[in-house]
């Protein structure tokens, strides 16, 4: 995480430097609030303020070692301190969102390329750390951490299934549940699920989607999850709905579900559902190894979830990152999709179709930051103030980082391919993909 700097710090991207005074520097900082896209107003320590006069923006900046940072667009560095209650923001998320994406000195995704291809070691450390932030036992406090914030407080902004993910616009399609239904549909249309299938979610969420198939495409599912809050909630709603002998779900990391036998593989059809951006950069050939060996020959396989908009950058930079890391997704890493694929090829998956819905997540940021602005009491209450500040934030600044391209949402439907050329609809399929996409988006 960035270290707030001293008020005389020389080290301002974009003012003046050697030693250049306060003055000027809040000078080309006055000048910058100038031309914002929002009408915005800077207020710092001492009484000094800038800016329009009746803004729809207020920046209060209350810890002087801020300065600096607000000069070079450390926007997650800021957003830092409005959790910690250096920093009051006053104005609507979109809006908010607007500045801070002025703010910033550049793309993001190239500033953190440019930092992670300073050295030739650079990747190397990266994958060291990689593989150590996510054995075992961190990946258990890590899923903890943030899926495990309170129940209560994500039912406030989620859809009524609780779906925790991208939605699904559909022509036609106004609401964030009936979006968040055409999503679920989505995906087991494209797994081409059958009655009698067994079906695996991998990081089941709370249940939404093992729920789905099984009402509305007759599957056995088995779900898994690391979180103790949504395994509960999962199992509570099996019992209501009377689908004990069809869905289950079990409190598992990946890497311990059994090949083979009870609970284990193999398995007709796999979901991985926001799952891979927790597995680590430096795991994921494992992690695609593992879902291969519990993937029956010929079955299929879909991995949705959020992919880097950069080739290189495995977090935002401009602070976004670290504010992430720290209060949101700690062992979150951003892959390209040309990285994801490529480590299923070398599993032996065969990827057959690939969508971007990165229009369609930003759409669902909106939904879920407009939802939680309309309960801010409520979710104080259950949570406390600064996780409440750090969540607006975050899904403000996610809606606004998938709009302009900092990050994306690839599904990527694969297969395990069977080695008898004859098995399928056209020789060479080796499984029952039909090479076409009719029965996606046939009514």
């Amino acid at each position: 995480m960035n270290q707030l700097e001293p008020l005389s710090s020389p080290a301002l991207a974009g003012a003046p430097r050697g030693g250049a005074s306060p003055r000027r520097w809040l000078a080309a900082l006055s000048a910058r609030a100038a031309t914002l896209p929002v009408r915005t107003r800077l207020e710092l320590p001492g009484g000094l303020a800038f800016g329009a006069d009746r803004p729809a923006v207020t920046l209060r900046i209350l810890d002087a070692r801020l300065l600096p940072a607000l000069a070079r667009g450390q926007v997650g560095v800021l957003a830092r301190g409005h959790v910690e209650g250096q920093v009051e923001i006053e104005g609507a998320m979109r809006d908010v969102a607007e500045v801070a994406g002025a703010l910033l000195p550049g793309d993001p995704t190239a500033l953190a390329d440019a930092g992670s291809r300073a050295r030739w070691w650079s990747r190397l450390v990266q994958a060291r750390r990689s593989h150590a932030r996510h054995a075992p036992q961190r990946d258990r406090e890590q899923i903890a951490f943030h899926y495990d914030v309170s129940n209560d407080f994500y039912a406030l902004w989620l859809d009524p299934r609780r779906v925790y993910s991208c939605a699904y616009w559909r022509q036609g399609v106004t609401t964030l549940a009936a979006a968040q239904e055409a999503k679920l549909d989505l995906i087991c249309r494209k797994l081409m699920l059958r009655p009698g299938e067994r079906l695996l979610d991998v990081g089941a969420g709370w249940g939404a989607l093992l729920l789905w198939a099984a009402e509305h495409y007759g599957v056995r599912a088995h779900g898994i999850t690391l979180s103790v809050q949504q395994h509960a909630h999962v199992q509570r709603l099996i019992a209501e709905r009377g689908l004990a002998g069809r869905v289950s779900v079990a409190l598992c990391d990946y890497r311990d579900l059994p090949d083979h036998g009870a609970g284990g593989g193999p398995y007709d059809k796999i979901a991985s559902i926001g799952m891979f951006e927790h597995v680590g950069h430096a795991r994921l050939p494992g992690y695609f190894d593992k879902l291969r060996r519990l993937l029956a020959p010929g079955g299929l396989l879909l991995n949705h979830g959020i992919t880097a908009g950069g080739l290189h950058n495995t977090q935002l930079g401009g602070g976004i990152g670290d504010f992430v890391e720290r209060y949101i997704f700690p062992g979150g890493e951003l892959v390209h999709v040309s990285a994801v694929m490529a480590a299923m090829a070398e599993a032996g998956l065969e990827t057959v179709d690939v969508e971007n819905l990165r229009p369609h997540y930003a759409r669902t940021l909106w939904a879920w930051s407009d939802a939680l602005e309309a309960h801010l009491d409520e979710a104080r209450a259950i949570t406390g103030d600064k996780v409440v500040r750090a969540y607006r934030l975050y899904l403000a600044g996610s809606a606004m980082g998938f709009e302009r391209g900092w990050m994306g949402l690839h599904q990527l439907l694969a297969i395990r391919p069977g080695g008898q050329l004859q098995a399928g609809p056209l020789r060479g399929a080796q499984s029952s993909y039909p090479f076409q996409r009719d029965h996606v988006y046939r009514d």
